[in-house]
């Protein structure tokens, strides 16, 4: 993740921030050889058809049109009003991931 800095965060600034970093997120992930790749490492499956991989680049779609989960994110935002921190993705990878394994995980089980 890449560090963004700021002097102020108004809590609107900070949703449209994490959107920003988690769409970025999720334009690797419709890239299909990322996709295949990240599944291969983290799922152990080395074979999807392309009806799964095609079902799973759609509801990343939607994802990346979708409004920003505040609850999910709930962590980073606290943390942005609290400390008015510069860098939002270090340390907080596995929230953004996690977000997407959502959908990851509907079509691997």
């Amino acid at each position: 993740m890449e560090a963004i800095s700021s002097t102020q965060w108004s809590e609107e600034n900070s949703v449209d921030l994490i959107r920003k970093l988690r769409n970025d997120l999720l334009k690797d992930f419709l890239d299909e050889r990322y996709l295949k790749e990240y599944i291969a490492l983290h799922f152990n499956l080395r074979e999807l058809s392309n009806i799964k991989i095609e079902f799973i680049k759609k509801e990343l779609k939607e994802l990346f049109n979708s409004p920003l989960d505040v609850a999910h994110y709930e962590a980073i935002l606290t943390n942005l009003k609290e400390t008015d921190a510069s860098s939002i993705g270090e340390g907080n990878d596995h929230i953004f991931y996690a977000d997407i394994e959502k959908v990851l995980k509907r079509f691997m089980y």
